[in-house]
């Protein structure tokens, strides 16, 4: 049961610490400078829990089973965090921004499961995401 639910668990307080410090970042400072700090020390990090976590410390092993996503994926994750600071510069509540694109995130998503990967929705997550949808509507609503 902790397998399961640990992920979520890592997820949501990971996350919540991420539009806080998202939102803390210094107006004056350059967006691309801390993107490049923030990933320095995640790099640093990751490469010292590598070293604890394996314990054959093959690198090139596992350097040589890398494929296109996480080469996307360093791509991709730049626009992700360059999108969440212009949006709190932009004057999105920390309560309210990181809801709506979750909210819009989740949409999406939900058509990539359908259309490419095959998943079904029931009826009761079809009535969910058109409270999601109504939720979208009202919380932009001033």
């Amino acid at each position: 049961m902790i397998r399961y639910y640990f992920p979520v668990a890592l997820v949501v307080m990971t996350n919540a610490i991420y539009h806080i410090c998202a939102k803390g970042i210094p107006k004056q400072l350059n967006p691309m400078i801390s993107i490049m700090v923030t990933y320095l020390i995640g790099a640093t990090f990751a490469a010292a829990m590598f070293l604890i976590t394996d314990p054959g410390k093959d690198v090139l092993g596992q350097v040589r089973l890398v494929n296109w996503a996480p080469i996307l994926l360093g791509f991709v994750l730049v626009g992700l965090e360059l999108g969440f600071i212009l949006l709190y510069r932009a004057g999105w509540d920390i309560s309210i921004g990181s809801l709506v694109c979750n909210i819009a995130l989740a949409m999406v998503m939900i058509v990539i499961g359908y259309l490419f990967y095959k998943e079904h929705l029931s009826a009761n997550q079809f009535i969910g995401i058109i409270l999601c949808v109504a939720g979208l509507i009202f919380v932009n609503k001033k």
